[in-house]
């Protein structure tokens, strides 16, 4: 059994050293005598074979420590992994296997891991819909903007940070490094990630990152067009006001 978990933003994987890791690209520990092992990922992502679940309640909290922003409801997902299998393949949760070795885990925990990343960001892109929809409407509908230009600048600030993660940390678009030394494995990889649907999920996620990002400087455009017309109002009453007082004085100038 597979089991994985997405901990927090980042995990930090300096302090590990070499001699004690059974592979380091990915990162693979091993987390107890009896020979369940751990892959780590610096996107946060831990995905563990074989661990039982004390032993993975006590693996996890080692790891707090190098946590950037823990979540407190980490995301899971498990596979199941049949072995002794003629033929290697991926169907309905569980994934088949001739023989297990090493390196096909650490296949297996990337593309585990890339899909609990893209599921996060699929409920957070979700959620920014939600919000962005009804001021879109708005602005159809009464051709104006209530919301602040602080507010939508940070929704784009949200969407581009997503997609560094995705792109910079995560690398949901690339191949596991392992594949270049195990290139046979290529099949494995390919039928996992058509049983998650990555290349799908994460096109579909950049569309919508970019639909939002867009509608939300849009929005901001707009407000911002809405105090400079404020202001440009304010001003030419300030000038008024100057010329008014300029006159009120001149007049009482004459009349003395």
């Amino acid at each position: 059994m597979a089991r994985a978990l997405l901990l927090g933003d980042r995990l930090d994987l300096k302090l590990f050293k070499i001699a004690d890791c059974l592979a380091t690209t990915p990162l693979t520990l091993e987390v107890d005598a009896s020979g369940g092992i751990a892959v780590l990922f610096r996107y946060g992502v831990v995905v563990l074979f074989g661990v039982n679940s004390l032993d993975e309640v006590r693996f996890v909290e080692s790891l707090k420590p190098l946590l950037t922003n823990p979540y407190s409801t980490p995301e899971t997902e498990e596979l199941e992994i049949h072995s002794g299998k003629n033929s290697i393949g991926v169907q309905s949760d569980a994934v088949s296997l001739d023989n297990i070795s090493l390196e096909k885990l650490q296949v297996i925990a990337d593309a585990l891991s890339k899909n609990l990343v893209l599921t996060l960001y699929e409920k957070k892109v979700a959620g920014e819909f939600d919000k962005i929809e009804p001021l879109a409407q708005e602005l159809a509908t009464h051709g104006k903007v209530s919301a602040g230009s602080k507010n939508l600048l940070s929704k784009i600030g949200s969407m581009l940070l997503i997609e560094h993660r995705m792109v910079g940390r995560a690398e949901i678009g690339d191949k596991p490094e392992t594949l270049w030394d195990f290139p046979h494995l290529e099949g494995l990889y390919a039928s996992l990630e058509d049983e998650f649907e990555l290349k799908e999920r994460q096109s579909a996620l950049d569309r919508k990152l970019g639909l939002i990002s867009d509608t939300a400087q849009t929005l901001a455009d707009v407000w911002d067009n809405k105090q400079l017309h404020k202001l440009e109002w304010y001003v030419i009453g300030l000038i008024v006001f100057e010329i008014f007082i300029s006159l009120f004085a001149l007049g009482d100038k004459f009349l003395r």
